[in-house]
Order: structure tokens, then C-alpha cells, then sequence
């Protein structure tokens, strides 16, 4: 239940061509307290709950918990959350042995477009696509959480 993971800028759209997979997600957060946030996801017509702890000290690793919910359940949810919904296009890009998931942001947050990608430890190695800009991993402003309360519009 240990999500280690690595955010980078990215620097063009060229990761459109090569996504396997694309969804619309819209999220809210129940709670998004320092160190301990509660988010509602709609993808789609799934819903999940889930649950993050804060970072480490390196900002790559933190506790992570999350359930499928039915999607009714999380649109009511979603009426329950705080100011500040997150909307995006998620694609899924396949680079060597990992998988890139890279978000296009739209609303307040439009301009933005970040990748992640999802390690076994800390210190594993990955193949960068040449789209991969500047490494923010473990920057507080490109946490969904604080995105939602401080939209990239108003501060990029």
C-alpha cells in the first residue's frame, strides 16, 4: 500500500500518438489536510475512494489506498467535497517496462500537462521519453490536492 512514484513537466503533445488508452476523469477531495487527503474519483463510469498519507522526506513515496466504488455512490460524494474539482484527460503511455500516465488538465488547471510514473523502489531505473520535461516530484504545487485550491492559472 506504498505508492512510490516520479512527476515530471511534459514539454509537447507528441504522447497523444503513442497512448494506448485515454479517460476522462473528474476528481474532488472529501478532505486535503497536510499529510492526509481523501479523494473521489469518477473515470469514466467507475468510482473510486481513495486515501493518501503524507510523502516522504524525498516526496517519492507515501501510503496509498484506494477502492472501486459504484459511480452513483461517488457522484454523491462528490457533491460532499470542497471547493476546488479536478478535471483531466488521462492517457497511458507504455515506455519500456513502465507505464507512463500522462494528465492534460482543462478549467482553471488548463495548460498543465504532467506525467507519472510508477516504481518498485526508490532508486529504479526508467526509460524517459523525449516528452518528459522537468522533474517535480515531491513540488507540493502539482499535487492534485493542492491544484484544486490553488489552480495552475493563477500562479503559472
Amino acid at each position: 500500500m506504498i505508492e512510490i512514484e516520479r512527476k515530471f513537466l511534459v514539454t509537447s503533445e507528441a504522447f497523444k500518438k503513442e497512448a494506448f488508452t485515454q479517460n476522462r476523469i473528474t476528481q474532488g477531495y472529501l478532505s486535503s489536510v497536510s499529510g492526509r487527503t481523501v479523494r473521489v474519483r469518477i473515470k469514466g463510469n467507475i468510482g473510486f475512494l481513495t486515501i493518501k498519507g503524507a510523502s516522504n522526506e524525498s516526496g517519492l513515496s507515501r501510503f496509498e489506498w484506494e477502492k472501486e466504488i459504484p459511480v452513483d455512490e461517488a457522484q454523491e460524494l462528490m457533491l460532499l467535497c470542497e471547493k476546488g474539482v479536478i478535471d483531466k484527460t488521462r492517457f497511458e503511455v507504455k515506455i519500456g517496462n513502465h507505464i507512463f500516465e500522462v494528465d492534460e488538465f482543462y478549467a482553471e488547471n488548463k495548460g498543465l500537462i504532467m506525467a507519472e510514473v510508477e516504481l518498485n523502489s526508490e532508486t529504479e531505473t526508467f526509460e524517459k521519453p523525449t516528452w518528459l520535461g522537468k522533474e517535480v516530484t515531491g513540488d507540493k504545487r502539482y499535487y492534485n490536492s493542492y491544484l484544486s485550491k490553488n489552480p495552475f492559472i493563477d500562479w503559472h
